[in-house]
């Protein structure tokens, strides 16, 4: 439990910050009160490794109340109408996109705004058919604009794919038009059943508004199989692949930076004995944060998303994080190795994270799919400093885009709830915005899980897995702002340097005699 001296002091500067929105002040006070609480018990040495920085809880307050990450079954709910919330079926586009915006409003997170609004082109396509073109653009640019003005969030997420549909394409094209934070957008594309136009309309989109990120369809399908999964995943906030239908109770991570500088042996003991250590005590802090949501808060015993089946407690699984692996990788090895482009410290970095994976694999989780947590190369937030995200390559060191790719790419398909790279760019991409949907195709074929890019000079930029415009940046310096997170990306640009990435040219920089594969 923190000091209340100083909880009462936090909620005083809060309310008479000049700098908060009304909304924003709300949130933060709410944080405040949750801080009265005391957090899950934990064991003497787990209990340190939070105090100390070797495990993040990510701020999720310390008695969790609510999910971190819901997932609605917004198809379920389009066909069966919502008794509580009084509506009906809707009937024709304009109904459903007011069903959908009234539910968005009831759907919880760690952020207090729905981290995903579904696969918005299946949800919507057939709703569209009765409208001609114009009538779609103007319908569609308005639900597009309401979103960002009223979830004020950059962590709220929508997806397309994988199938070539007409609201999809349209959406692409809005999203281009607007230049808008909200909503971040994931195509889920497949050479098979996306046709060979989408990606092509996707990447229009990327060299100008840096939107979307795209998702490995088929590969993804693999750890969501529809015997287990029947709903079909989503991708939500910072690029985390969970079900629909479900979620993540919560997401803990550990500080691999942090786990090396703890370790006073070679190698091969902290692959055998200190990693799986501190992996158990992350473990610990994950199984003691899911009880208190299920056994205490008893999240999952009421209120209807469900009472009417738009969640099944059955359909939650949790996120072990890790973060860092460039600096263990590094740290271990001594010198200056450099993780991402040196072979010897590049293949330890995959064995860290193989070694997380297996345990992750084994350790049982209470209250999870299957009993089991799902590992997630966590993507960094604004206060770290000195330490990578998740297994990126640092920014800065970032080799040209085809060495990066294979350098990364062996260690992908060891994070089923999600893992971001971010591959920078320079603005002569937008000249040959084809060079990317070929750059994706093969990246893909190399074993890559998802790709994000980073087109140097538009106005919105990467951060970790969200975006923020830059204009929005320098006004959060100096006053109001409607998106807190842009609060979040000038500390990360402060702190991460993310301005500072290696933007790359697509052609006539590979030298192929200085391009290596790990297998």
């Amino acid at each position: 439990m923190t000091d209340p001296t100083s909880l009462r002091d936090a909620a005083h500067a809060t309310i008479t910050s000049t700098q908060l929105t009304h909304r924003q002040e709300l949130h933060r006070l709410a944080q405040i009160g949750e801080a009265l609480l005391d957090a899950p018990k934990v064991g003497a040495e787990a209990q340190a490794a939070l105090d100390t920085g070797l495990i993040c809880d990510m701020h999720e307050g310390p008695a969790p109340y609510r999910p971190r990450y819901v997932l609605p079954d917004y198809a379920l709910a389009m066909v069966q109408g919502s008794s509580f919330l009084e509506l009906e079926p809707p009937a024709d586009l304009d109904d459903a996109i007011s069903f959908l915006s009234i539910l968005y409003h009831q759907v919880p997170s760690i952020t207090t705004f729905p981290v995903f609004l579904g696969d918005l082109d299946a949800l919507l396509d057939s709703y569209a058919e009765a409208v001609d073109d114009d009538t779609l653009h103007r319908t569609l640019t308005r639900f597009w604009r309401y979103l960002d003005r009223t979830i004020p969030d950059a962590f709220t997420h929508a997806n397309i794919g994988p199938h070539d549909t007409r609201v999809g394409r349209m959406l692409l094209r809005i999203d281009r038009e607007l230049g808008q934070v909200v909503p971040n957008l994931t195509l889920k594309w497949d050479p098979e059943l996306s046709g060979p136009g989408l990606l092509d309309e996707a990447t229009r989109s990327i060299v100008e508004v840096n939107k979307p990120h795209v998702a490995n369809h088929p590969m993804i399908l693999r750890d969501f199989p529809s015997n287990t999964f029947p709903q079909g995943y989503g991708v939500v906030s910072c690029y985390n692949t969970l079900p629909i239908g479900g979620g993540a109770h919560t997401l803990v991570r550990l500080n691999l930076a942090e786990s090396v500088s703890r370790h006073t042996g070679d190698v091969e003991d902290y692959l055998a004995v200190t990693l799986p250590a501190h992996l158990e005590l992350l473990f610990e802090v994950m199984r003691a944060r899911i009880r208190f949501l299920v056994e205490e808060a008893r999240f999952y015993d009421h209120g209807f998303l469900v009472d009417e089946g738009l969640i099944d407690p059955e359909r939650f699984t949790a996120m072990a994080g890790l973060y860092g692996v460039a600096e263990a990788a590094d740290g271990l090895l001594g010198g200056d190795p450099l993780y991402g482009v040196e072979r010897d410290a590049t293949e330890l970095g995959h064995q860290i994270i193989a070694v997380a994976a297996a345990a992750v694999d084994e350790a049982h989780m209470p209250y999870c799919v299957d009993d089991r947590a799902m590992l997630h190369a966590q993507s960094g937030i604004s206060e770290d400093v000195g330490v990578s995200a998740g297994a990126r390559i640092p920014t800065g060191r970032e080799p040209d885009t085809i060495s990066h790719i294979l350098a990364v790419a062996p260690h992908h398909r060891l994070f089923p709830s999600g893992i971001s790279d971010i591959f920078a760019l320079e603005p002569t991409a937008r000249d040959n915005p084809t060079a990317l949907s070929d750059l994706t195709r093969g990246a893909f074929a190399a074993g890559l899980r998802e790709i994000t890019f980073d087109v140097d000079g538009c106005d919105l930029v990467r951060i970790t897995g969200y975006m923020v415009r830059r204009s929005d940046v320098e006004r959060s310096r100096s006053g109001e702002v409607r998106h807190e997170s842009t609060v979040l990306g000038a500390e990360a640009m402060d702190n991460h340097h993310v301005l500072e990435r290696a933007h790359r040219v697509l052609s006539a920089e590979t030298n192929p005699f200085r391009l290596w594969a790990v297998p």
